[in-house]
């Protein structure tokens, strides 16, 4: 029997077990502003464009952000869960010990940002642009990042894990060692050289046979 590699492990964030209501909904967040130990919770967050915010220790539990751009944003032991972040803008950011949890991340743009112990878990990242990203730790399951754009982002310890890989660009990323077996992968914008070292299943090959220059009998 084929022996099983151990799965990824992601250091979780260190949430305390009790959380003061936080509340930006109603406020002006201002570049460098800061937020620590609390949850911010159903609500709306629309129409802020702040940079260098930061938010420690914070849980964000169904929560819509609309028309949000945080650029340089720190993130540290933070948690999402049930929330809208479709085309918010986090580039250039730093994503510490941090968990997406069944997220709307349609058009993202986490571009140039460092990743660090990131779980994205039942997340839906389509069109998503994560280009030039830097992963270390970061586990994506259960999740579609179907049409995203990881173009020349650095992976170490990334996997993928039943996700939905289709039409998603990753040219200029190495995927050495990355088992991507369990994905959909059809269109899967890569070169030769980034597939040099990538785990696929048997059937998957036929998905790259354009690329390998091989013609299919059937």
């Amino acid at each position: 029997m084929e022996e099983r590699k151990p799965s990824l492990e992601i250091i979780s964030p260190n949430l305390p077990k009790e959380l003061d209501v936080l509340s930006i909904f109603d406020k002006c967040i201002l570049s460098e502003d800061s937020f620590t130990r609390g949850i911010i919770s159903n609500g709306l967050c629309k129409d802020q464009n702040a940079d260098h915010v930061s938010f420690n220790k914070v849980l964000f539990k169904n929560v819509k952000f609309d028309n949000v751009s945080f650029k340089y944003l720190d993130l540290v032991d933070v948690r999402f869960e049930n929330c809208d972040l479709s085309n918010v803008n986090f580039n250039e950011s730093v994503i510490h010990k941090v968990e997406m949890i069944n997220c709307k991340m349609v058009g993202m743009n986490m571009s140039e940002s460092a990743l660090r112990n990131v779980l994205f878990d039942e997340c839906d990242g389509s069109y998503a642009l994560f280009r030039f990203l830097d992963c270390k730790q970061v586990d994506f399951k259960n999740s579609s990042l179907c049409s995203a754009d990881f173009y020349k982002a650095k992976f170490s310890k990334v996997a993928f894990h039943n996700s939905n890989l289709q039409q998603t660009g990753m040219s200029g990323a190495s995927l050495k060692g990355i088992d991507l077996s369990s994905c959909k992968i059809e269109g899967l914008g890569v070169t030769m050289d980034d597939l040099d070292g990538c785990i696929v299943s048997p059937e998957q090959v036929i998905s790259f046979s354009k690329l390998l220059g091989l013609v299919i009998k059937s």
